[in-house]
């Protein structure tokens, strides 16, 4: 099983002290005071850890309808068939998404839903890129069950969460800031045709994977170039790559 912070605990540790406290919390009145009909939807590739995540929002909210989805497909797929959802937990690093693209795409797409990340990279920089590109909140993995019911509680009530020791007082810079600011110019749909020349498909592989024309593929690639203010696919690619960093993997 992978390391879920640094190789100081493995998977499956987290899990099971994130189950065992979930089971063990006996859940407070001012947990579970929010609407009969809230609607949340977990997004990680790791049944386990949704099986724990779906406890602990059951802790703070008894009657709230959860969704899972286990790839970003799966997560589109349930907001196509509605959108009427409350909040999303989103992680980083699940198939369909390359780094920061599932976070833009979905405050492109979706921009009344709040999107709260929850992953096991949590350095100052992660956080400080996912406020940037509109999360309503980070809660580490590392984290237990008391902090993951204060967090949820607080975007609920319209906050933003961070972890309260992070750091966001370092310099951004210019470069990475100009190229974070035409990133989120992008479309929802030239936000996943990105997506798709990351992971190296051509123009024809993507239309058929979205439905469309190759014209219209050639389209978007020729807005997200001249949005990004680059000249070619792979500028494109390195730009979205440099903007997220390690988060964003060309290829991936």
């Amino acid at each position: 099983m992978r390391s879920l912070a640094g190789g100081q605990f493995t998977c499956e540790r987290g899990f099971a002290s994130l189950t065992k406290a979930c089971v063990a919390v006996t859940p407070c009145k001012k947990y579970m005071t929010a609407a009969a009909n809230t609607h949340l939807v977990i997004a990680d590739d790791h049944p386990l850890f949704r099986d724990a995540l779906r406890q602990a929002v059951a802790s703070v909210v008894a009657s709230a309808k959860i969704d899972e989805a286990g790839s970003f497909e799966e997560l589109t797929a349930l907001l196509e068939q509605n959108s009427d959802v409350d909040l999303v937990l989103l992680d980083l690093t699940m198939p369909g998404i390359s780094g920061f693209s599932g976070l833009i795409y979905l405050r492109a797409q979706y921009p009344a839903i709040p999107v709260v990340i929850v992953s096991a990279s949590d350095d100052g920089g992660t956080i400080r890129r996912s406020l940037d590109f509109g999360a309503s909140g980070f809660i580490p993995k590392r984290f237990g069950v008391d902090t993951l019911r204060d967090a949820i509680m607080k975007v609920m009530e319209g906050d933003v969460w961070i972890p309260p020791d992070t750091d966001l007082s370092s310099v951004t810079d210019p470069e990475l800031a100009r190229l974070r600011d035409r990133l989120v110019t992008l479309t929802p749909q030239q936000v996943r045709v990105l997506m798709m020349l990351s992971a190296g498909l051509l123009n024809k592989q993507i239309a058929y994977e979205l439905g469309v024309s190759e014209a219209t593929i050639k389209a978007h690639v020729s807005a997200i170039l001249q949005k990004l203010g680059v000249e070619s696919r792979t500028q494109a690619v390195i730009a979205a790559a440099k903007i997220a960093g390690s988060q964003w993997r060309p290829g991936a």
